[in-house]
Parts: C-alpha cells; sequence; structure tokens
C-alpha cells in the first residue's frame, strides 16, 4: 500500500551517512513517496536545436493524484552563461523515498549517483564545459547538429569510465553513492532553481495522462523533446507522432490555464489598484476638504482678528478726539475766564475815578 506525504522541512540526518547535511541542505526535498520509482527508460537524445543549450536528462517526477510520471529529456536554455544544470533524484532514507530538485551552478554537485546517460554518469559532466560565454559540446556524448553548431570537441573518457544501469534512485535496490569532496564544494556554491520553461516542462509532463507509470508502465511514448513545447521522440529517437499531439495539446490546456490564471490575477491586480486608488483618492479629498475647513477657520480667525483690531483702533481714535475735545474746550473755558478776569478791573476804573472827585 503506498504512503505518501510531503516534507516540507528538510531533515539533513536521513540522507547519507557523510556530510550529508551539504546534499541536503543545498537542494532541500520537496515531495516523498512510499514506493521506488520506476527504472530509467532507455532512449536515444534528440539534436540540439540551438548553440547554447544544454541537455537536462529525463526523470520520474511524483504527483498525488497519480502517481510517478516521466518528464521528458529536454535541451534548455542557462539562466547564466557558465552555468550547468544538476539533475534532480530521488534518494531513500528513513523508509521513504525523497525527491531532491536539480538547480543551476557553475559546477555540476551530486545527483545521487544516477547514470542519466548523455554526460550524466553518475559521478561528474562530460556533456561539455563552458569557455567564456560560449558552450563547447562534447560530441561523444551529446548529439548536435553540426550544420550549424561548430563549437564541438570529442571526449570519450565517460563512455570509457561508465557502468551502465537503469537506476532511479540513491539506496537500498538503486544506486549506491555518496558525495564526493567536488560534489560537496558545488553543492555549497551559489545556486539557481529550475527556470520558468523548465518547470512549465514539468507541469506540462503532468498534466498529461499518458507520462503517468500507472499507465504506459514505465515505457512513457514521449521520452525527450528538442526543446521545451518543441518535438516529442520516443525511446527509437522518432518522432512521436500521437504522443507529440498529447503533449501539445496538454501544453496548449496548460497554457490556456496559465493564461486564465494571469488573466484571472491582472484583474485581480487591477481591482486591487483601483480600490487602492480610490482609497487613495478618497483620503485625498478628505484631506483637501480638512485643509480647506483647516484654511477657512484660519481666515475667519484672521478677520475675526482684524475686525477687532480695527474696532479697537476706532475707539481708540475716538476717545482721542473726545479727549482733544475736552481739552479744547478746557482751554477755551481756560481763556474765557481769563479774559473775563482781565475785562473787569478796566470797567471798574473810571468808576473809582469818578468817586473821588467827589
Amino acid at each position: 500500500m503506498k504512503k505518501i506525504a510531503k516534507i516540507l522541512v528538510l531533515i539533513s540526518a536521513i540522507a547519507f551517512a557523510v556530510p550529508k547535511t551539504n546534499a541536503q541542505v543545498s537542494v532541500g526535498v520537496g515531495i516523498s513517496a512510499g514506493i521506488a520509482p520506476p527504472a530509467l527508460p532507455v532512449y536515444e537524445q534528440p539534436a540540439c536545436p540551438v548553440a547554447g543549450y544544454i541537455w537536462q536528462p529525463g526523470y520520474w517526477a511524483y504527483s498525488d493524484d497519480g502517481g510517478y510520471y516521466w518528464v521528458p529529456g529536454v535541451w534548455v536554455a542557462p539562466p547564466n552563461p557558465g552555468y550547468l544544470w544538476t539533475p534532480p533524484y530521488w534518494g531513500f532514507a528513513a523508509g521513504v523515498y525523497g525527491f531532491h530538485p536539480g538547480y543551476w551552478g557553475l559546477h555540476v554537485g551530486f545527483y545521487g549517483g544516477i547514470n542519466y546517460g548523455f554526460g550524466y554518469g553518475g559521478v561528474g559532466f562530460w556533456g561539455g564545459r563552458w569557455i567564456g560565454n560560449r558552450f563547447m559540446y562534447n560530441t561523444a556524448v551529446w548529439h548536435v547538429n553540426r550544420t550549424f553548431i561548430h563549437n564541438t570537441y570529442v571526449d570519450r573518457t565517460a563512455i570509457r569510465n561508465n557502468t551502465y544501469n537503469h537506476y532511479s534512485f540513491n539506496g537500498p535496490g538503486g544506486a549506491n553513492a555518496r558525495p564526493t569532496r567536488f560534489e560537496e564544494a558545488a553543492m555549497r556554491e551559489h545556486h539557481i532553481q529550475a527556470t520558468a520553461n523548465q518547470i512549465a516542462h514539468q507541469q506540462a509532463a503532468r498534466a498529461n495522462r499518458a507520462q503517468f507509470a500507472n499507465v504506459n508502465h514505465g515505457h512513457p511514448a514521449a521520452v525527450a523533446m528538442n526543446r521545451v513545447h518543441g518535438n516529442a521522440y520516443n525511446e527509437h529517437g522518432h518522432v512521436a507522432t500521437a504522443a507529440m499531439q498529447r503533449q501539445r495539446a496538454t501544453e496548449n490546456r496548460v497554457a490556456q490555464r496559465q493564461r486564465a490564471t494571469e488573466h484571472l490575477q491582472a484583474q485581480r491586480q487591477r481591482a486591487t489598484e483601483n480600490r487602492v486608488a480610490q482609497r487613495e483618492r478618497a483620503t485625498e479629498h478628505l484631506q483637501a476638504q480638512r485643509q480647506r475647513a483647516n484654511e477657512n477657520m484660519l481666515a475667519q480667525r484672521q478677520r475675526a482678528t482684524e475686525q477687532r483690531q480695527a474696532q479697537q483702533e476706532r475707539m481708540q481714535q475716538r476717545q482721542n478726539m473726545q479727549a482733544r475735545r475736552a481739552q479744547m474746550q478746557q482751554q477755551q473755558r481756560v481763556q474765557s475766564q481769563r479774559a473775563q478776569l482781565q475785562q473787569r478791573p478796566a470797567q471798574q476804573r473810571p468808576n473809582r475815578q469818578r468817586a473821588g472827585v467827589r
């Protein structure tokens, strides 16, 4: 009976006895299953379609709703010049088979000792090498079209030293390998996860029921592709017409779902942006209203202050005018009294003279 569990947190103690934390922490364990993946199918590699593309070997992936399904080997573009692909692998530990995703790095790391072929013989990498920003293809293990790809060389070391098997996992009953010091060093380097094209390639394989082992019994019709969304090939290197049609139909469905999802996300994004914009406009309008209210209140206070000051000035002017009038009236009364005092002796003097004559 199958036992399927999601492993969300890496437990480094369940993998290998020697510096196993390096291998586990570098790539992590994504999914685990209670049964081993099927043996690797034997197939021919399609020719590289574009200079600079790198071969991603096919592998068994796992889905909760269908079990193991085959992700065809495919030529893919690296994320940056100088980067090489370390394939994913399944490793048995603590009673389950854990999936270790692949990654891009400056050197190929540990991939479980799985002999994927085509330069990935279980240890190291013999498919080619970077010289500056130009990738050189080892045509002893990689199939390229020399009509338009001329940056090639031949190194048969991987062929002479290769031990052929179809193991699809690391552990008892499968490949028995431990990371070398060079692989450990590579696992400590900076890594880049699978590109969007690689993820879309796996999703398309998962959406195609013909790729599941419970349907094809370990022999998928589409074992390899010349590029993502390209031509599908069978185990003999021939174009798998029916499989390719199913693959393209699946890719179309995946693309339609992706477009629908992106459209829905865009609608939600626009709705969110509209709500945010409305809130911002409402906030700005409220702030403007408050600003105008504050300005009006300040203006009213200023006018009231000016009016009070004008009233005070007018009152002060009236008081000053009244004071001046009172002062002038006082001065006039004093002058009038003085004039009266001066006039009285003049009026009385003749009367005294007339009184002396008598």
